[in-house]
């Protein structure tokens, strides 16, 4: 079956599962899934029940969409999302996305759990991504389909929405929150960078380090989907600490700081407006 077909069935099923079009679509990254459970009377869809939808494997991630009414917006979270390091082909890593999109969707938000990068960056800090490196060696936007998605060329001068950004900003300065803004690099995963490719990532101008995002972001930009993204600091990249990094250290801070960036989700969700 063709990509396009895969995408089409997923579509028609979960159609039959929302009361209505979701006009925000959310991805809820390691050790945040947490928000979905604020969503209220949710529809909760695992992702094995959905037509070609590719499981989630790893700690962190649930697995489920969970959707619902919050404020003015109708929100679909993925709770959990998988990764290129998963063994998942990059149609398959933005393949949610598509689905998202075809759905009617017209804003995305991304969440990540990250290393920092930059000096100025400690685990527990939020940042808000206004540009990234795509460095993980395969752009998600290849196809054989060719035209299946347009355009085939698109522009990423901004993939991350600038109103987007300042109302967080606005959000983050109401509650007392930090919230920096940063440049995300992206590695395929699933080691942990190591300490010279950290200095690398630095000299090219990163301020985070993960194994996300940035093909749904990609992905989201094509569409004409208006794309936030927002990461936690989960730790020190290598190098910066002596001491070697794991995932459960990951799932940790990113616990700690989930509450703030609830804070910022949740308004978000009430108060975007579609353009």
């Amino acid at each position: 079956m063709m990509y396009k077909d895969k995408i089409s069935e997923a579509v028609k099923f979960l159609k039959t599962k929302l009361p209505k079009r979701p006009q925000i679509a959310m991805v809820l990254g390691s050790g945040l899934g947490g928000f979905a459970k604020e969503i209220p009377s949710a529809i909760d869809i695992p992702y094995e029940d959905i037509p070609f939808w590719p499981k989630s494997t790893v700690p962190g991630h649930a697995g489920h969409l969970v959707c619902g009414q919050m404020g003015n917006n109708y929100v679909m979270t993925l709770n959990g999302r998988v990764h290129y390091y998963e063994g998942y082909s990059m149609d398959e890593v933005a393949f949610p996305i598509r689905v998202c999109g075809l759905l009617g969707v017209k804003t995305l938000i991304l969440t990540n759990a990250s290393g920092g990068i930059n000096y100025g960056l400690t685990p527990g800090d939020l940042v808000l991504i206004y540009d990234h490196i795509n460095f993980m060696g395969v752009n998600p936007l290849r196809s054989e389909e060719g035209n299946l998605f347009e355009p085939r060329f698109p522009d990423m001068t901004f993939v991350y929405d600038h109103k987007l950004m300042m109302l967080c900003e606005q959000v983050a300065e109401e509650n007392d929150i930090t919230l920096k803004r940063g440049v995300y690099i992206a590695f395929s995963g699933p080691s942990f960078e190591t300490p010279a490719e950290i200095r690398m990532a630095r000299i090219l101008g990163a301020d985070i380090v993960g194994m996300s995002t940035v093909p749904e972001a990609m992905a989201a930009k094509q569409m004409g989907i208006r794309v936030c993204a927002i990461s936690c600091v989960a730790n020190y990249a290598a190098g910066m600490e002596d001491k070697p990094l794991t995932h459960e250290e990951v799932l940790e801070e990113t616990k700690k700081a989930s509450s703030k960036l609830a804070i910022i989700l949740r308004s978000l969700c009430d108060t975007v407006k579609e353009s």
